[in-house]
């Protein structure tokens, strides 16, 4: 029996191919391949316009490596977001830069990948904890802008 499998096309047309067990880890995938019945003509291909190929490609080595993962329970969710540990893998995974990570982030908020998303979240905390808060607008890459006057509203009163 061989394992189905699905085409996904990044924003910059780049064609991936890959179980759809990996790419239903995407709430988004997951019900585009219920709402068109995709998967059952691997011919089709699902445009993902706001992901492009290289973060598709981290997103896709990251789905595949916790594809077998077992789905968290809400009370399970609970706990683990508590948790700001991370496995050596995904520790490794995400070893990049800010701009990936961030960009990481965004995907994965597109794509609904919750366990993603939590694991962004958490390297980012772990990025920032212990910091002072320029550290944090350097880190976060935030400038310190002030409206001019924007102390000065309850002048006119």
């Amino acid at each position: 029996m061989s394992v189905p499998t699905i085409k996904l096309q990044s924003s910059d047309g780049v064609i991936f191919q890959t179980t759809v067990q990996a790419a239903s880890l995407s709430k988004t995938i997951k019900t585009l391949l219920e709402i068109a019945a995709v998967e059952n003509d691997e011919d089709d291909i699902v445009p993902l316009p706001n992901v492009g190929s290289f973060i598709l490609d981290k997103i896709l080595a990251w789905a595949h490596h916790h594809k077998d993962d077992p789905q968290l329970t809400s009370n399970d969710e609970e706990s683990q977001g508590c948790s700001d540990d991370i496995s050596p893998w995904d520790a490794n995974f995400m070893n990049v830069d800010r701009g990936t990570l961030f960009e990481l982030i965004l995907a994965a908020n597109y794509l609904e990948i919750t366990d993603l998303m939590d694991l962004s979240s958490k390297t980012v905390a772990n990025m920032i904890r212990g910091k002072s808060t320029e550290q944090i607008r350097q880190i976060l890459n935030i400038r310190n802008e002030r409206l001019s006057g924007a102390d000065e509203w309850d002048e006119d009163l």
